[in-house]
């Protein structure tokens, strides 16, 4: 096997073409956080990130994005953001896993949302999770007729609030591709608030990120689409997401909506939306992304599976970084699998906050 390295956003149109071939071959690897245009995007705002290509007989045959930091501790490429990750690979494909690392120049490579089927990583898993998703219908009809038909058990109590929302604030609209950015500007605002008020590291608060997010909703391709949806009463926005689309999955990826208005439940109503409008674009899956939320509980049709780990080599820093970071996961994900933890946990981050927010007046 042979290996090249790249930055992502310097990749020419035959790499990118093999890349998407390969994701195109593989339902594991339709996942827009898998796209070359999500890697490039992390590219034009992390220095660090790069990408692996695999070749045999002078064919790309295989793609890993990474970010290479100090010392050779790797990550895979937006970690903390993407709810998917791995090696994207042609059918058949296979590689060492030590051998990419030293290609790589990293001791260690971490991941956390990992896909199923990336065997050489095997070894180096520490916890596997659910992933809850929804199978999207296409349906020909209404919105309610979708509803009753696909959640009997929450339409009645969904169309009840949608009524209420409409008779007190306006009627209901929803655009599920809105290209306006100043609503992209009030989903970070929004966002930020939520994250503060609930404890959360304010992700809106590094400008790359900010920077990134607007950089992903310009890009409009096959295998990787930034949609911004937005449903509104009246003229007044009740619920904003922002996601990217594939041209099979929809990943969600920021929901937020205006804390006022929260009685009438708007990120649920925000979510049945979407899962409609994506069926009608033809998309077949809606990927959750990894985490437990009551909303996922009731909305998703099956799970699939994502795994974390350190994949190493032989090195002082892999054992240094494995002996920090290992414990310190292995005690997030105990208090987020067990609601008599989480919830309590939950309380103290919510109190955090709400005094972080009375001390700062933000």
């Amino acid at each position: 096997m042979d290996i090249s390295i790249h930055r992502p956003q310097e990749l020419n149109d035959e790499l990118r073409k093999a890349w998407h071939k390969a994701m195109d071959e593989s339902p594991l690897y339709a996942n827009p956080f898998l796209a070359p245009e999500f890697a490039a995007g992390i590219g034009r705002h992390r220095p660090s990130a790069r990408v692996a290509v695999l070749h045999q007989k002078n064919e790309a045959v295989g793609f890993l994005p990474y970010e290479r930091g100090a010392f050779g501790v790797g990550r895979a490429i937006g970690l903390g953001l993407s709810d998917s990750q791995g090696l994207v690979h042609r059918p058949g494909v296979t590689w060492n896993a030590r051998q990419l690392l030293r290609e790589c120049g990293l001791a260690v490579l971490e991941f956390d949302h990992l896909v199923d089927g990336q065997r050489p990583f095997g070894p180096y898993v520490t916890g596997t999770f659910a992933s809850p998703v929804v199978d999207l219908k296409a349906g020909d009809g209404t919105y309610a007729e979708w509803l009753r038909a696909t959640y009997p058990g929450l339409a009645k109590t969904t169309l009840k609030k949608e009524r209420r929302l409409a008779r007190d604030h306006g009627e209901l609209r929803f655009v599920y591709d809105e290209r306006d950015p100043v609503m992209l500007r009030q989903l970070m605002d929004w966002k930020s608030a939520q994250y503060r008020r609930t404890g959360r590291m304010d992700r809106f608060a590094k400008p790359w990120i900010v920077a990134l997010v607007e950089d992903l909703f310009a890009v409009r391709e096959e295998h990787f689409t930034g949609v911004m949806s937005v449903l509104y009463a009246g003229e007044r926005p009740v619920a904003v997401h922002f996601g990217p689309t594939s041209r099979t999955v929809f990943a969600a990826w920021f929901t937020t909506y205006d804390p006022e208005l929260h009685y009438y439940s708007p990120g649920l109503l925000m979510h049945l939306r979407m899962a409609e409008a994506a069926g009608r674009q033809g998309v077949q899956l809606m990927d959750f992304g990894r985490g437990d939320k009551t909303y996922k509980d009731w909305l998703k049709t099956r799970e699939l599976r994502v795994a974390e780990g350190f994949a190493t080599r032989p090195h002082p820093v892999s054992t240094a970084l494995r002996m920090w970071r290992r414990p310190v996961r292995g005690l997030r994900n105990t208090v987020n699998a067990h609601p008599r933890l989480r919830e309590p946990a939950d309380r103290l981050l919510k109190a955090a906050g709400s005094l972080r927010t009375a001390r700062t007046g933000r």
